[in-house]
């Protein structure tokens, strides 16, 4: 049987986490884009796409709340965005650290990047499914979400090869993070979708715990 996911508003109770979690995000957003050392055009480049996905779920959140799990994974999506975006996804000091530390061939910030693309995504995508289509939990509603994260990992590659037209020089080239590697769109697609296959199984559970809370997902369903 289909578990009932019922219509439900925006209320002030439950807007609490999301609106303090915005008002941290933009502080943070500000804060780090006030001189990053990539410069302003990149740092926009790389963040501004993750607070416009900010900005629909706050445009639609009186009609059509999320749950607060969603709204946690998207903080944190934007942080890593935010990251990559203040040095440039090809220099974060984390990620030299890690090559040197690990011996790598290169600064693989970006790769997780990506698969954050797929992973906190994933969960979106499944709460619209359940709560806007007859689709229930199952192997194919696992397939079909997937499959969806795997369109968006491929669209975004095309976005960053769009942009690299565009915008000529060193900005491009760093947007587009491949790093010499002619393999760079594919690993990074694959990663997306290995994110998205690690964030389902993992946290589904949760995801439908914190529906219940919010009165989306009501309980035996």
């Amino acid at each position: 049987m289909k578990p009932e996911f019922p219509a439900v508003a925006g209320t002030r109770e439950h807007a609490r986490l999301p609106a303090a979690l915005l008002a941290l995000l933009l502080a943070v957003c500000v804060a780090a884009g006030w001189a990053p050392p990539a410069g302003h055009q990149s740092y926009l480049l790389e963040v501004v796409p993750g607070l416009l996905g900010v900005a629909v779920l706050a445009a639609v959140y009186r009609r059509f709340p999320m749950s607060h799990l969603v709204y946690a994974c998207w903080f944190v999506h934007v942080l890593i965005l935010v990251y990559g975006g203040v040095y440039t996804y090809a220099a974060t000091p984390l990620g030299n650290w890690a090559r040197d530390a690990f011996h790598l061939s290169r600064n693989h910030y970006d790769r997780v990047g990506h698969l954050a693309l797929g992973f906190f995504p994933a969960l979106t995508i499944r709460e619209v499914l359940l709560r806007r289509t007859a689709l229930v939990a199952g192997g194919w509603f696992t397939f079909i979400v997937l499959s969806i994260v795997l369109a968006i990992g491929a669209f975004w590659e095309l976005v960053e090869w769009w942009t690299t037209l565009v915008v000529a020089g060193d900005v491009g080239v760093a947007f587009l993070g491949s790093q010499g590697d002619p393999w760079d769109a594919q690993w990074d697609m694959f990663l997306a979708l290995v994110g998205a296959a690690i964030s389902l199984p993992l946290l589904s559970r949760a995801h439908d715990r914190s529906m219940r809370k919010a009165g989306i997902l009501r309980d035996g369903g």
